[in-house]
C-alpha cells in the first residue's frame, strides 16, 4: 500500500494503534481503583485541588438524574462523583485531567506501560526517518497521549511526534476540527493522511480533504468501513511526502 504526496501522518490511538481494550478494561479501571487514594495525598496540591473545586461545580450543573441523586446524599464527596463519572464513561475535562496525574504516576512506577500493536512502532520510525511528520489525534487528552507513548511496550516514542491533538482542537466528528488540524500544521489536507476505526471520523476528515484508511484491527467494536479502505497491518503501507 503506496501513498504518495503524503508528508504528515494523523493517528488516532484507540484500535488505530493499541487495542481498544487497553483504555476501558486497564486505565478506567486503574484510575476509579486509585482515584480515592490520589485525591486524598494530592489534595493539598494546588492543581488537584483547583481541578476537584471545578469539578464540584460542574457536579452542581449536571443534569444526570444519577448524579443529582448521588449530590443530595449526605456526605457524598466530589470523588464519588468523579467514580460516576468514570463508571459512566463521560468525559469532564476535569476528569481527564485528574486521571492523566493518577495515570502518570502509575506509569512511572511501572503499573502501566502502553500495549501497541507489533507493527506500529517499526512503522513510526520508519515514516519518521522517511521524512513524514506524525501527529497524534485521539480523545483522550494529550497528557494522556504522551504518557501512553512515553511509557509504550516499545519504549519512548515521543519524540517521532511532531503534534499531538485532543478534543479541544474540536470534535473528532466534525469536519471543522480536521481543518483547523491542518492549519495548525501549515499543510493543506490532501497531503495528510488520516488513520482511524471509526466511520464517524474518517468520513469527517475525508471531507475536510484527508486521505483517509479505516483501522480495521481484531477486537474492534467497530467494523464497518463505509467506503474507505481498510488497514489492519502498517507493515506494508508505505507514505512519500
Amino acid at each position: 500500500m503506496n501513498y504518495e504526496g503524503i508528508s504528515h501522518v494523523l493517528l488516532d490511538i484507540e484500535g488505530t494503534t493499541c487495542p481498544v481494550s487497553f483504555v476501558a478494561g486497564t486505565l478506567f479501571p486503574y484510575a476509579a481503583e486509585h482515584l480515592g487514594s490520589f485525591v486524598k495525598s494530592h489534595k493539598d496540591q494546588a492543581a488537584v485541588a483547583e481541578l476537584l473545586t471545578a469539578a464540584e461545580e460542574s457536579w452542581k450543573q449536571d443534569g444526570n438524574p444519577e448524579a443529582q441523586q448521588l449530590l443530595a446524599e449526605p456526605g457524598a464527596d466530589v470523588v464519588a462523583y468523579l467514580q460516576l463519572l468514570i463508571k459512566q464513561d463521560r468525559k469532564l475535562p476535569e476528569l481527564k485531567d485528574l486521571q492523566g496525574l493518577l495515570w502518570a504516576e502509575g506509569y512511572a512506577s511501572g503499573d502501566l506501560k502502553g500495549p501497541l500493536f507489533a507493527d506500529v512502532a517499526p512503522a513510526l520510525r520508519r515514516w519518521h526517518q522517511q521524512g513524514a511528520v506524525l501527529a497524534v489525534y485521539s480523545s483522550g487528552s494529550i497528557a494522556a497521549q504522551q504518557l501512553l507513548y512515553g511509557h509504550s511496550t516499545e519504549g519512548d516514542l515521543r519524540s517521532l511526534f511532531s503534534h499531538w491533538f485532543d478534543t479541544r482542537t474540536g470534535a473528532k466528528q466534525e469536519v471543522a476540527s480536521y481543518r483547523a488540524i491542518s492549519e495548525a500544521m501549515g499543510v493543506g489536507s490532501s497531503k495528510i493522511l488520516f488513520i482511524s476505526d471509526s466511520l464517524l471520523e474518517c468520513e469527517a476528515a475525508h471531507a475536510a480533504d484527508m486521505q483517509v484508511l479505516f483501522s480495521d484491527r481484531e477486537g474492534n467494536p467497530g467494523r464497518n468501513n463505509g467506503s474507505f479502505e481498510r488497514i489492519s497491518t502498517y507493515e506494508d503501507l508505505q507514505v512519500n511526502p
